[in-house]
């Protein structure tokens, strides 16, 4: 691959998932699902890359999780647990509809609310109005960053700025906020690239 010229490798998501939604969905940020290895080989991964001068690009998921992530199931154990936050709750839903068809709310029959997801049930969004969240996310960033990883390729990126109450879901009116708080906490300071996926983002 060196001699071809290659100098970046974009990798799918490879974190630990059930793989509900081909791995978009996250169980563990900081684990890697067995069909792909386990942390030594990806530590290896790295390290032969950046030998080579190769940059490995990892695919990112932060609108969401899977319904198996431990934030979630303590959301749902706990509904006064500082995780319930993490995510999007209500009473009643609306009529915002998941890009999977059907409504985007999952009744939770153990508190009797609803939770948002817009895409699979299995996918519950994260909810970027909570800071502690926030600097989760950007906790597990740095974590990747200072194993040597050379990018993101940051997924559906400009959904964490939606207003589901107004059935507002791409390019929030707090999408750049958000994006500027992780640049500052996270890549800002590294010799890192990024690249999102954005659905209708303005630049």
């Amino acid at each position: 691959m060196q001699k071809l010229g290659i100098t970046a490798i974009w990798l799918s998501p490879v974190y630990q998932s059930p793989m509900d939604d081909n791995s978009y969905d996250i169980s563990d940020y900081q684990a890697i699902a067995p069909i792909f290895g386990d942390m030594a080989d990806m530590d290896e991964l790295l390290l032969e890359a950046n030998k080579r001068g190769i940059k490995i690009i990892m695919d990112l998921v932060v609108n969401h999780t899977s319904d198996e992530h431990a934030w979630f199931v303590e959301a749902r154990e706990n509904p006064n647990s500082p995780e319930r936050d993490y995510y999007i709750w209500r009473d009643k839903p609306n009529d915002l509809m998941s890009i999977f068809s059907g409504l985007a709310w999952e009744l939770d029959e153990a508190s009797g609310q609803y939770y948002l997801h817009l895409f699979s049930k299995k996918q519950p969004d994260l909810n970027w109005e909570n800071a502690q969240l926030r600097q989760k996310i950007y906790d597990m960033m740095n974590f990747w960053i200072a194993k040597g990883i050379g990018g993101f390729r940051m997924d559906v990126i400009d959904l964490i700025g939606k207003i589901p109450d107004l059935e507002i879901t791409g390019n929030g009116p707090r999408l750049h906020e958000y994006l500027k708080e992780m640049n500052q906490a996270t890549f800002g300071n590294h010799d890192v690239m990024t690249v999102g996926e954005t659905w209708g983002g303005n630049a």
